[in-house]
């Protein structure tokens, strides 16, 4: 069995938790990671038995087959095109980019080179996922009428901090609570409903009066199949709670709770749904990251390397859109800023 050898540009908070996956997973190996002269690199490093190094360069230079892309969102096309253009694979941390443009010259490197691009959205390989996929392709929830998600986070100031802290910035984070913390769920809407028709939204900065950013975020959705939709994405509500989806249709309704199902119940139920409900009953996390951004599992993000290494051993496309989710919550921002409906398709 091959032994993939990773590398981690970036060693910020998410870093750690990438280092973690990968060392669960018994065909990967974590060789380099770097920093930007914050001296965690190291720390990594030594904990995980590897090579710091000072500069992306010298990572890419290093023998590796992928690399994780773990630096500030508004940073991540530079060094996902030096990869590309080194013949290596990439996983990104979400979102991808923060705007189309640079999503797009991103996966045009990586399509000229033959290698493969892909995000990290680990929400989407939770175990509760796999029945939701299944109910919804088996139109058990009849003619779904609505769908919401909600991420009532609440962050210190100090995780925003002073000057020269990218979070909270339109150049670096590229948004605020949508396209930060809110953009895994906003992830499981465009992944599961039809495409958006129209959104209506409101953004504020209410709680975090210093950032640039907004750290609360409505909006209403219309979906192609005339379904309607909420959005709900903030930083702002103490003490923090945990992020939610609902799915209803004239069949039935879901309500998925920080990966796993406060409700699940369909008009024609099944022997399995009440297996689904004793599995799924309870969720494996602890907390989320509803607070604090470390106290989240990292078996979702093992899962979502193993999706993706697969893929490279069977020479298969890694089929996570990522694009999507950035568009809706550009798409959100736009809305808000020219106070009216923004209508779909977007280029």
């Amino acid at each position: 069995m091959k032994t993939w050898k990773f590398g981690i540009i970036g060693a910020g908070n998410i870093a750690a938790f990438h280092a973690k996956a990968i060392a669960d997973l018994p065909n990967a190996q974590l060789t380099a990671i770097c920093d930007n002269g914050s001296g965690r690199a190291k720390s990594i490093a030594d904990e995980h038995h590897c090579q710091a190094y000072s500069s992306y360069d010298d990572v890419l230079a290093s023998g590796l087959d992928l690399v994780c892309i773990a630096t500030p969102s508004g940073l991540h096309l530079e060094p996902v095109v030096a990869a590309a253009e080194s013949g290596i694979h990439v996983i990104c941390e979400k979102p991808l980019e923060i705007t189309l443009d640079r999503i797009d010259a991103m996966t045009a490197a990586h399509e000229k080179a033959g290698t493969q691009l892909g995000c990290i959205f680990q929400n989407r390989f939770t175990p509760a996922m796999t029945p939701l996929r299944e109910a919804i392709a088996q139109k058990r929830f009849g003619r779904i009428t609505y769908a919401g998600i909600y991420v009532p986070w609440w962050r210190e100031e100090d995780y925003y901090g002073g000057s020269g802290n990218w979070r909270g910035t339109w150049k670096t984070d590229g948004g605020g609570a949508m396209m930060n913390q809110s953009i895994h769920m906003v992830d499981m809407l465009v992944d599961l409903l039809p495409e958006v028709e129209s959104l209506q939204a409101f953004t504020g900065t209410l709680a975090h009066p210093q950032i640039e950013t907004e750290d609360s975020a409505v909006a209403i959705l219309r979906f192609t199949d005339q379904s309607l939709g909420i959005v709900h994405g903030s930083t702002g509500c103490y003490p923090g709670h945990l992020k939610r989806f609902e799915l209803m249709g004239t069949e039935g309704s879901a309500i998925y709770l920080d990966d796993a199902f406060s409700l699940w119940q369909f008009k024609n139920e099944t022997d399995e749904d009440e297996t689904i409900r004793k599995n799924f009953g309870q969720s494996e996390m602890s907390g989320g990251g509803a607070a604090d951004p470390t106290a989240i599992s990292h078996s979702n993000h093992t899962r979502n390397f193993a999706a993706f290494l697969e893929a490279l051993e069977n020479n298969t496309p890694f089929h996570l859109d990522a694009r999507k989710a950035v568009q809706l919550v550009l798409a959100l921002y736009q809305a808000c800023r020219d106070q009216k409906p923004v209508k779909f398709p977007q280029p």
